[in-house]
């Protein structure tokens, strides 16, 4: 069995701000703090530069890829269709402080950022993504599609409704009224948008993924 590789954690902005060696410690820093800002690195002194760095310049940037696939697989994948909307969320545990996004997949330009918010999901972050760039798009009477890397909230949002097992409480509350919005429009609107599975072993991340874990 493969040793796992160390991460090293910078944190911008935080209960305590710096480079952190472990992810527990990490999130005792991200916990309950509104805004926060954090990413890993490989390595020791990345995480140090990156912490004397600017936050923005960090966050959402992709190491460089190489596909395992063969040339025929990657053949038979194509390229991505940059006439596209990209989303993602990323969630520091499960349930956990959730934020969702969605980026020009070309450009990656942020078009749109929800979060983060106290407690929720990866999965009701990936769900509420598409249905942020639905709306968007709609009303835009544009002809991009959209990327995203879950068949799961592909499925929630085939059939109208959130399945997630999460219960509600005060917590959440904000995380529920987005849902239940999302909810709502997807039971009064029709959409010719088509959605895709991003194929992240032919392309890579992506473009909308936070970087963060």
């Amino acid at each position: 069995m493969s040793k796992k590789k160390k991460k090293y954690y910078t944190v911008w902005k935080g209960h305590h701000t710096g480079v952190f060696e472990s992810w527990d410690d990490c999130k005792a820093q991200i916990t309950n703090f509104e805004g926060a800002q954090y990413k890993s690195f490989s390595t020791f002194e990345a995480a140090k530069k990156a912490f004397k760095g600017n936050y923005k310049d960090y966050i959402g940037k992709q190491k460089k890829f190489t596909s395992e696939l063969s040339e025929a697989q990657l053949k038979k994948i194509g390229n991505p269709n940059y006439n596209s909307i990209a989303v993602d969320a990323a969630s520091s545990g499960n349930p956990g402080k959730m934020e969702y996004r969605g980026v020009d997949t070309k450009t990656k330009e942020q078009l749109f950022i929800q979060g983060p918010f106290e407690e929720g999901t990866n999965n009701i972050g990936e769900f509420l993504a598409i249905v942020h760039a639905l709306a968007i798009l709609k009303k835009k009477k544009s002809t991009r599609i959209i990327y995203t890397d879950s068949r799961t909230a592909m499925s929630w949002v085939r059939k109208k409704q959130c399945n997630t097992k999460l219960k509600r409480n005060k917590k959440n509350k904000p995380v529920f009224d987005l849902v239940d919005r999302a909810v709502d429009w997807l039971k009064a609107n029709t959409y010719t948008t088509v959605i895709v599975k991003w194929e992240t072993k032919a392309w890579g991340e992506i473009p909308a993924d936070f970087g963060r874990k």
